[in-house]
């Protein structure tokens, strides 16, 4: 399949333009977990042709210290299917719009195999989000998305 099936050159601009989604896991009661998060596309795709988006688990107060221990990683490491909502809101209801992506969570941690991934995925939040300057993203996991479908609606342009 290839990308451009996946994910338009309007939905791509979208979701570059816009600065937080909202994650949604599945808890294991069964119940939605919907979280606010940021999050970066990396024009890189899976080796099955699937854009990825990389979402930190950063130092931004959680109940927890332990990164591990963050619900939605819990939620991921049992059921990686998660959905993400990126949407604008505006007064002018002819500029409202959102996109959701459909895909497959997984943890992606600093370690020897995956270094260079995550290396390049933190040099890419930092870009977009100048308040990780300060954050130990490099000892974290970050969520690897691997996008497998996408739904979008109103004015995407």
């Amino acid at each position: 399949m290839s990308p451009e099936a996946i994910l338009t050159d309007a939905e791509r601009r979208f979701l570059d333009g816009e600065r937080r989604a909202i994650l949604a896991t599945t808890a294991p009661d069964g119940r939605a977990r919907l979280v606010p998060v940021c999050y970066v596309l990396i024009d890189r795709l899976d080796g099955m042709g699937r854009p990825l988006i990389y979402t930190p688990i950063d130092e931004k107060p959680k109940r927890t210290d332990n990164p591990h221990d963050v619900a939605r990683v819990r939620d991921l490491l049992v059921l990686p299917e998660l959905s993400l909502i990126v949407d604008r809101w505006d007064e002018d209801w002819t500029r409202l719009a959102w996109l959701r992506l459909y895909g497959s969570g997984e943890l992606l941690e600093p370690q020897p195999h995956e270094r260079v991934e995550h290396a390049a995925a933190i040099a890419a939040l930092r870009e977009r989000y100048p308040q990780y300057a300060t954050h130990d993203l490099a000892s974290r996991p970050i969520i690897r998305v691997a996008v497998q479908r996408v739904v979008s609606w109103g004015a995407i342009e």
